[in-house]
């Protein structure tokens, strides 16, 4: 509901303090904070400022309304001059005038926290102009008609005591904004030792992570030039105990036999674990050697086959060797190529208790050979597909528990594709096998800029023992 609180005539000078006055005492008896009454004595003045100015007069109305979800203090200044021909420029900002015209109605319309303007030419310009309140119990009906008398009681005040009264409002607000820039002052202080803060906590996490990367590149240094000294004695060992076995120097006792072979036996797991380490250590250091040639993709799978015949005869597993479809002969690193598929048929082997590993070649898209090992084993469950990449992780299972490894044949296999501009991708399911996939470019990409196109000098350190693949 709309309640009248008082109204006031524009046609002097000294209306307009009378005006900014009544609209103080309103604002403050209605509960609006000392800012609050400034702000709303400050619009209202301004826009019967421009009513006297621009249209010669007009009315001040006002009022209270309570029927809304928050109650308001309104004020309405009214005139009957010729109206405002740019309004929807000055209201958008873009009106510009030297003499300042528009920049009250901007100035109010800032102030005010709901602001209206109706203007026609010829028949004037309306503006409501207000304030929400914050406590609805003093618009009840009883309460204003007491707060009107109260209003129409007061004396108006002279032009000298407006201008202390401004003086003191100006004094609030400097105390205020000096407050307000003592309240600034101190976040930005907070601000900045929380910034340090945060910049030191970077340096920090950099300086370990720095560390972290000097120990892995050191890590992987070592690994990759300690090569030879690692390898050498593993061969030797492993070399001498087949001389041992083939009784080259004599016969040995059961004891004696069994004893070496058992001794051979933990020297060639030692070794996988070596050469998949030391594999590893070399990619990631930067210091695997591509060693490009064109080779026959038939021949390779034939030597393959050779080498793992002797381990599948006999047994429950059958290994079987397609010949390679719609592809002949390819350009990359032979020795790397083989080595892929050598941990992927080792792989098979070791989780197929029965059944076939089957190896084909096949021509695949945009010049590119896709490589295929797919076994009958026990497969893998599709929630663990992801981890078999990762370093050094095995899947539990009994099979996995019989067969020990490394857990760094299938990484290695993937960093090996990788280098030589390939992918490994594997479906499976879980109790009928596996089928691991490795597309590989026909013409192996061009190497760094530094390193030439044609074949490179490579020592083949990872030398294994034929006939015994490296665990995967």
């Amino acid at each position: 509901m709309k309640t009248a609180l008082l109204n006031v005539e524009l046609k002097y000078e000294q209306d307009l303090v009378l005006t900014r006055q009544r609209a103080r005492q309103v604002a403050s008896v209605l509960g609006l904070s000392d800012q609050e009454q400034t702000a709303f004595a400050t619009a209202v003045s301004e826009i019967a400022r421009n009513a006297l100015r621009y249209a010669g007069g007009g009315q001040v109305e006002f009022w209270a309304e309570d029927d809304l979800p928050l109650p308001l203090l309104a004020a309405q200044i009214t005139d009957r001059g010729r109206g405002i021909p740019n309004l929807t420029e000055i209201l958008n900002g873009q009106h510009r005038s030297i003499a300042g015209t528009g920049l009250g109605i901007i100035g109010s319309k800032r102030l005010c926290h709901e602001f209206e303007i109706q203007s026609a030419a010829g028949s004037g310009t309306t503006v409501r102009m207000s304030f929400r309140l914050h406590n609805r119990s003093v618009v009840k009906p009883e309460r204003i008609a007491a707060l009107a008398a109260q209003l129409a009681q007061r004396r108006s005040a002279t032009a000298l005591e407006e201008v202390q009264e401004q003086n003191k409002e100006l004094m609030r607000a400097m105390e205020a904004l000096q407050a307000r820039q003592a309240e600034v002052e101190r976040l930005n202080a907070e601000l900045s030792e929380t910034n340090r803060g945060v910049l030191a906590l970077y340096a920090e996490l950099d300086e370990k992570a720095e560390s972290l990367r000097r120990a892995s590149e050191y890590k992987s240094r070592f690994l990759s030039d300690m090569t030879h000294e690692l390898r050498t004695p593993l061969n030797g060992m492993i070399s001498i105990s087949q001389l041992l076995l083939d009784r080259t120097d004599g016969d040995l006792t059961c004891v004696q036999q069994k004893q070496v072979q058992l001794i051979r036996k933990c020297a060639v797991s030692l070794s996988d674990m070596v050469n998949d380490l030391l594999d590893l250590a070399k990619i990631e250091a930067g210091k695997t050697t591509i060693r490009v040639s064109e080779f026959s993709i038939g021949d390779l799978l034939a030597t393959l086959r050779g080498v793992f015949r002797p381990l599948f005869g006999g047994g429950t597993v059958s290994l079987n060797v397609e010949e390679p479809h719609d592809v002949a002969m390819m350009w990359s690193d032979e020795a790397k190529v083989t080595q892929i598929l050598r941990n992927l048929v080792s792989n098979a082997m070791k989780f197929t208790e029965q059944g076939e590993v089957r190896v084909r070649a096949e021509a695949g898209p945009e010049s590119t050979v896709i490589f295929t090992v797919a076994d009958t084993g026990i497969g893998i469950a599709a929630d663990h597909l992801a981890a078999i990449f990762d370093d050094f992780t095995q899947i539990d299972s009994p099979m996995q528990r019989r067969a020990h490894g490394t857990g760094l044949g299938l990484p290695l296999t993937r960093k090996l594709a990788r280098l030589l501009g390939g992918e490994v991708s594997v479906t499976s399911e879980l109790g009928a096998g596996s089928t691991f996939q490795v597309k590989l470019p026909l013409d192996c990409p061009e190497p760094e800029a530094d390193e030439p196109r044609h074949p490179q000098t490579f020592l083949t350190e990872d030398s294994r023992i034929v006939g015994e693949p490296s665990s995967a």
